[in-house]
């Protein structure tokens, strides 16, 4: 039986409206963590974050836990530490660059995700072989990052030699990331009740065991840092990955795909309004060639939207 073609539309608006608003967001994340890392470091910062969220996910998805399956554990382990790894590399390299790098480079979790899967293991475990719209993609993502990374006032030739260490370091998380999409890929067969939660406690496990590795810990307790976890690990954790499995529901994957690659633009007007930042005609041009490269890259797969 057809449904409501009228109701169709408005949940399709819906759909769009939130996820837009989950996308917002996730691009704001990164200028409140960038402040909240002056009262915290950065892996407590994160190990905090993703305590709470883990809490708030186990506490509404419980009823799903009842009948756990070693294949969910095992799963939710790989996609956990996958998650830690991509996020304590992220915090630590946004304490060392600017909010704005911090969201482009991570942006190129997208172009990454295809590339990987040139590598035999993974086209093994059934992934497609990416198309030249993805080698395009990557072509000018990369010369995007080669652009965006070079420091002002610094000659093209000498460039390789002058990355920031967080640059490097948020180049490393979108690898991450990326290895986190792919094995939710191959664990889709999973009951995403379980899988859900487990990996989001799994990821805070991992962070724990990380803990001694960031040096001394810091934590001041300011209106900033609680206003940072609240908004990261309720809202950017927790309630957007209810929000982003329910839109995908009613959205075509052209739509999501679009929708999400604003990310690193809410993050630049962000980090434009509220801490100033601004990008010269060098790094302005390399942000334009990342976000062209991810639109490519995206925008010709029907993958599942990144969650940052």
């Amino acid at each position: 039986m057809t449904g409501d073609p009228a109701k169709a539309r408005a949940r399709r608006r819906l759909a769009f409206a939130l996820l837009l608003a989950v996308v917002a967001v996730w691009g704001s994340t990164f200028v409140l963590v960038k402040d909240a890392l002056q009262d915290a470091s950065p892996l407590l910062f994160n190990l905090l974050r993703f305590l709470l969220a883990a809490a708030v996910l186990l506490a509404v998805s419980y009823r799903g836990l009842n009948r756990l399956s070693r294949a969910s554990v095992r799963g939710s382990m790989l996609a956990g530490g996958l998650l830690a790894a991509g996020y304590e590399l992220q915090t630590a390299g946004l304490a060392r660059t600017s909010a704005v790098h911090s969201a482009f480079i991570t942006g190129l979790v997208v172009v990454f995700v295809p590339l990987l899967s040139f590598a035999p293991a993974i086209r093994a475990s059934g992934q497609n072989r990416p198309g030249w719209q993805s080698l395009v993609g990557a072509v000018l993502a990369f010369l995007g990052l080669f652009l965006l990374t070079t420091p002002a006032g610094v000659p093209m030739a000498s460039a390789s030699g002058a990355l920031r260490s967080g640059d490097l370091l948020t180049l490393g998380c979108a690898l991450a990331f990326a290895g986190h999409l792919l094995s939710l890929s191959r664990l889709s067969h999973l009951p995403a009740s379980q899988l859900a939660p487990l990996q989001i406690a799994f990821c805070a496990l991992a962070m724990v065991l990380c803990l001694p590795l960031g040096g001394p810990l810091t934590l001041h307790w300011t209106p900033r840092l609680v206003l940072a976890l609240a908004i990261t690990s309720l809202l950017a954790t927790a309630g957007a990955f209810w929000v982003q499995t329910w839109a995908q529901q009613h959205l075509p994957a052209t739509s999501t795909a679009l929708v999400v690659t604003l990310e690193p633009v809410f993050a630049l007007i962000v980090s434009m309004l509220f801490r100033g930042e601004r990008l010269n005609v060098r790094a302005a041009g390399g942000a334009g060639l990342i976000l062209l490269g991810i639109m490519v890259t995206e925008l010709s797969s029907p993958t599942t939207p990144t969650t940052f």
